[in-house]
């Protein structure tokens, strides 16, 4: 162990000394690899990044969450001309499931309103905000929280009270310093009280956020915009109890709509039943996609680095080769010398690995203060993969010189090295 350790130390100092005596070819060698580990592990720390943002945007909601709807998250084999025919959800239909649903933790009857909404206080107007018009369990379903106030009740929701919940940035927008509770504000040409606030959430890659968002009654929405196809979006949002088989649960609520909707057997349903996991699934693999091709990309820039590391080390055993007959000629084997030579090139490749790590951290860090809330992550995972990465690089590209080190004739090699 300790004569590995004294190895380690001088191919440790021999490849330093590469570094000073040869800065401009070391350089020049070890470009491929740091190139290489940047291009790797900045994919990688990429896909995390947006990964991470998508899936904490859909953080607030449980995997287990079903929306109903007339739309699809994902492709369909139904033809789009058919699909646009299909009717929107109704409220009805989202009492009757209220009823009838086992298994059933929480149901929402929803509204999107298309193109947002501009919400007045005094002479101050927030153009855009993103209106949710929801029924009182939405508050059951999605774990947003609020920072003053309460969410509106159920005999609110039922009435289609005028009451409205805001985003942190919505209120900030409107009211300033001022605070915000039981003021009236204007929205769908009419008076809503503020009765709650959001806690601030920070702004997402895709712009989702809560800060820009108010919710109010579905019915209060529904006063306004009626049920005309095409002017709101419904949906109804369903979670089913904690333990329940999904797919169970989807046979029965698919079984219940056709019931409600007179659909005959053999018919195609006229309504889709998105799973938040299925989406999150689909997310998963898109992202490893990516992945996949970003490696693919990046595997040309290592193989260029991998050269590079050879030619050093070849041009490394001709230099030394004199000093390889005079080590053998004194007793050293020839797993000394290939050790020696192996070690060297791990510790190269390390190197020019760390220095494009450190590039990638460095590009993070700027990258992160330009874009905002989006956070690009270095996790210690991608680190010990790229380091995994350069190291095995080294191991590679050095083998052959090594071996080539290592079956020099001790005579032939001291006089050639004379």
């Amino acid at each position: 162990m300790l004569i590995y350790l004294r190895v380690l130390k001088e191919s440790f100092n021999f490849a330093i000394n590469a570094l000073k005596n040869n800065r401009l070819r070391t350089f020049l060698s070890l470009l491929g690899v740091t190139i290489g580990i940047f291009s790797i592990i900045a994919v990688l720390a990429a896909v995390d990044s947006l990964k991470k943002d998508i899936k904490g945007s859909l953080s607030s909601l449980d995997n287990s969450t079903i929306i109903l709807m007339r739309f699809n998250f994902g492709p369909s084999d139904i033809p789009r001309w058919k699909r646009e025919q299909f009717p929107d959800v109704s409220y009805e239909e989202y009492q009757s499931l209220k009823k009838s649903m086992p298994d059933l933790e929480a149901i929402s009857f929803a509204l999107g309103i298309p193109g947002g909404a501009s919400l007045k206080y005094r002479d101050v107007t927030s153009a855009g905000v993103d209106v949710g018009a929801v029924t009182h369990e939405y508050y059951d379903i999605e774990a947003f929280e609020l920072a003053e106030g309460r969410f509106f009740n159920e005999p609110e929701a039922v009435s289609g009270s005028p009451v409205i919940i805001l985003g942190h940035e919505v209120a900030t927008n409107l009211f300033g310093e001022i605070n915000p509770m039981g003021k009236e504000i204007r929205i769908f040409g009419r008076k809503a009280t503020v009765i709650g606030v959001m806690k601030k959430q920070g702004q997402s890659l895709f712009g989702n956020s809560r800060d820009g968002q108010a919710f109010v009654p579905a019915n209060f929405a529904r006063r306004v915009y009626g049920t005309t196809k095409g002017t709101v979006f419904p949906q109804i949002v369903l979670k089913p109890e904690e333990g329940v088989d999904n797919d169970e649960f989807i046979a029965i609520l698919e079984q219940q709509l056709r019931n409600m909707r007179g659909i005959k057997p053999g018919e195609i349903n006229n309504f889709f039943v998105n799973q938040l996991q299925g989406f999150a699934d689909f997310i998963d693999n898109i992202t490893g996609q990516l992945n996949i091709i970003g490696l693919v990309i990046s595997g040309f820039s290592l193989l260029v680095g991998g050269f590079g590391i050879a030619n050093i080390m070849f041009v490394s055993v001709k230099e030394r080769t004199n000093l390889i007959g005079i080590q053998k000629s004194l007793g050293a084997k020839n797993k000394f010398i290939l050790s020696q030579f192996l070690f060297e090139a791990i510790i190269l490749s390390v190197i020019g690995g760390m220095v494009g790590l450190f590039v990638v951290w460095l590009v993070s860090v700027i990258a992160t203060q330009f874009t905002g809330d989006f956070e690009f992550v270095l996790s210690p995972l991608n680190i010990s993969i790229g380091l995994a990465v350069s190291a095995m690089i080294g191991l590679v590209s050095g083998i052959i010189p090594a071996i080539s080190a290592s079956k020099l004739d001790p005579v032939e090699a001291i006089r050639t090295g004379m």
